[in-house]
């Protein structure tokens, strides 16, 4: 299996090693190594630093992050780069390469598995389909030089009006060195390998990653691949004009071994459905029905921008093709989608004014068939669904900053969006066409007493429409397949009205930095999904009774000096999440799906080229997994206790060994939500044990 997961990117890396350096030849310059870690000297705004990309998100009004994942030790996951961001909830799937839940205040958590609630970008464009959904597993960390997040109605791309924001992966150029060689190892059959080639020049640069993935996970049928092929390439003239181009292709494969019931959490958290005896062991057998997920994606994109910061326009186009093949047990859903998009955007400063413009257009037309799953072999059996769908989105940006006293900032800024989500059978001609027209504005406020500290404060709307993973539903018993029935569902936009208020802090000479931010959100129309009896989602709906959303987001980080020789580097995010309903059948329950408190913490201890020390993420509040708030099916607390070892030597050389779990804890990673539920319903995905894993990484 391993193998075959590294023989494709190989091969393309084999293939396409030297354009970069064919390029650059044409134009006749020498490379010459760049510093990777904060890319000195390059000014291209299509490419910018670290530096740059924090000092663009303090002059937003409201929560944001910018983490750094090539400063982390292991890169095997999402939240593996994401972990120590407050604010940023990443619930482990199966701790491969497969689909964790990621929620941004609350935005998509109901979704399962979780395909919509935030704009996932790259380098500045949608990665999202048109209809809001996406395939979080496609996304690879490794070739990130930096990923942003502005959390909530802070994102400043037109599209992005949902509660949740957007994340924003930058991607790695030419000006991050000649090339790069990362393998990581570890318990449960995981390997991973990533390398890359690239240079630059006066004018040109261009760079080419392959990494792939192999896993055999921790339970029985829960292992995972994954190939990934990116590659940019970048040409300036001068200061005032740069265009980029992006080409990514990714594989991605993994078996799902669904939930069990809560006892089996602690009698057997390798198990899956098949392991015992009982009638639901029977019946939801993993090993027959062999859910899994399979899908494909072929992308690129084109950027160019020009000017200066009097006045800088910009204009990006991107397409995609994605294959997906998603076998959730009792049914499969087979979607083969073609998105194109296009967008415009114009910044200006004008005396004490800033200003922007932007125009945006998606569409992706989408073929989604809907099979009924052998409970024998897996295998697909009748078709009951076939729909053509399209998505079709048109926005507009207006936002304008006036600095109207030396400390203080007024920003405000509209959003306009008509989304389109037309549906129609092919099999009996039924159609369900629906659009929305919706307003997005925002107005907040920044005060910069002075550098290296913060205040700010928004009121903001959002508003999210539903994917087509809501609109086509599709039910099947397992109990009996040939009944599998499928319906199109008529739903509204979720609308949310947001206060935020904050700060962000710098310390002791930058040994100490810290950010907290608190928001309340009332919600309507809020977007419930829910899952059947057997952990298989059945339906969404517009809650009626209304919604709300409110939290903490706070993080600390910083280094202190300890010897004449020894530092201690420090992280730690805590996000605090109180999400109730406020009327209606569940009113004043707790909303299933985040836990109450999360915390990730880090301490390490660094001398020369040395860094050691334990970590711990906590869930130390029991969480609701049902709107009823039923008692006995919580999720219990829990503390994961790690330890890691981390040497880097000249910027070249690293190493590092890294233990999760020590005590080896046993936990529910997540779970399906329900509406009401039983312990001896199956729900709970348990998490991972005790594991070690160690990697090597060489930068030249």
């Amino acid at each position: 299996m391993f193998p075959n997961a590294f023989q494709r990117p190989l091969l393309g890396l084999a293939i396409a090693a030297a354009l970069p350096a064919a390029a650059l030849a044409d134009d006749e310059v020498v490379l010459t190594p760049v510093v990777v870690s904060d890319r000195q000297g390059q000014a291209v705004p299509l490419a910018p630093t670290a530096g740059q990309a924090r000092a663009k998100l303090a002059r937003v009004p409201g929560g944001t992050n910018l983490a750094e994942p090539q400063q982390e030790t292991r890169l095997a996951t999402l939240r593996d780069a994401l972990d120590y961001q407050p604010g940023i909830i990443i619930q482990d799937f199966f701790g491969g390469a497969d689909q964790p839940r990621l929620s941004i205040r609350g935005s998509g958590i109901q979704s399962n598995p979780v395909n919509r609630g935030v704009l996932l970008l790259q380098d500045g464009l949608p990665l999202n389909e048109a209809d809001g959904s996406f395939i979080i597993g496609l996304l690879e960390p490794r070739n990130s030089a930096f990923i942003t997040a502005r959390r909530g109605a802070n994102a400043t791309t037109p599209g992005a009006t949902t509660l949740g924001g957007e994340l924003d992966f930058q991607s790695m150029t030419g000006a991050d060195g000649r090339g790069q060689l990362r393998l990581e190892g570890g318990s449960f059959g995981r390997q991973a390998l990533q390398a890359a080639v690239g240079g630059q020049g006066e004018q040109l640069d261009g760079r080419l990653s392959v990494s792939a993935d192999n896993y055999d996970g921790y339970r029985h049928h829960s292992g995972s691949t994954r190939s990934s092929v990116q590659a940019n390439t970048g040409f300036r003239l001068g200061d005032r004009f740069e265009n980029r181009s992006y080409l990514s292709w990714t594989d991605l494969q993994f078996d799902i071994p669904t939930v069990v019931p809560r006892d089996r959490i602690d009698s057997n958290p390798r198990g899956v459905m098949g392991d015992g005896n009982t009638a639901q062991d029977k019946l939801l057998n993993v090993y027959s029905r062999d859910p899994r997920r399979a899908a494909r994606q072929l992308r690129l994109a084109n950027r160019s921008q020009w000017g200066d910061d009097a006045l800088r326009q910009g204009f990006g186009v991107y397409w995609q093709n994605t294959d997906d093949r998603f076998n959730n047990q009792t049914s499969t859903t087979v979607t083969d989608s073609e998105t194109v998009g296009a967008q415009w955007t114009l910044d200006g400063k004008w005396r004490q004014l800033d200003y922007r413009l932007a125009l945006a257009w998606s569409r992706s037309d989408m073929d989604r068939e809907l099979y009924a799953t052998s409970p024998k072999t897996g295998q697909p059996m009748q078709r009951f669904g076939n729909y053509a769908l399209q998505a079709e989105n048109r926005e507009a940006l207006a936002g304008l900053g006036w600095q109207f006293a030396p400390d203080w900032q007024l920003v405000g800024e509209v959003k306009w969006s008509h989304v389109v989500r037309d549906a129609r059978s092919r099999d009996d001609g039924s159609s369900l066409d629906q659009s929305w027209d919706y307003a997005t504005p925002k107005i907040g406020l920044n005060w910069t007493p002075r550098p290296g500290l913060r205040g700010y404060a928004n009121i903001s709307r959002s508003n999210e429409a539903p994917t087509y993973w809501e609109i086509v539903s599709g039910e099947v018993s397992p109990q009996n397949p040939a009944g599998a029935r499928a319906e199109l569902v008529k739903l509204g936009v979720q609308k949310a009205t947001t206060f935020e208020i904050g700060t962000e802090a710098e310390l002791l000479a930058g040994r100490l930095n810290g950010s907290l931010t608190a928001y309340y959100s009332d919600v309507d129309d809020e977007l419930i999904s829910t899952t059947d009896g057997y952990g298989i989602r059945v339906g969404t709906y517009n809650y009626a009774g209304g919604t709300r959303h409110q939290g903490i987001e706070a993080g600390l980080n910083g280094s202190l000096p300890v010897t004449a020789s020894g530092a201690i580097d420090y992280r730690l995010a805590w996000t605090y999440s109180d999400f109730r309903f406020r009327g209606g059948e569940f009113a004043g329950n707790q909303i299933a799906g985040v836990p109450r408190h999360l915390i990730s913490a880090e301490l390490l201890y660094r001398t020369g080229d040395w860094r050691f020390g334990p970590n711990v993420r906590w869930l130390p509040q029991a969480t609701p997994t049902d709107h009823a708030n039923t008692s006995s099916i919580y999720q219990d607390p829990y503390a994961l206790l790690g330890f890691k070892v981390d040497y880097r030597r000249n910027k070249q050389l690293s190493l590092f060994l890294q233990l999760d779990n020590i005590t080896d804890e046993r936990y529910a990673s997540s779970y399906a939500i329900r509406n009401k539920a039983t312990a001896a319903q199956p729900g709970f995905l348990p998490g991972n044990g005790f594991s070690v894993s160690a990697g090597l990484g060489y930068r030249f």
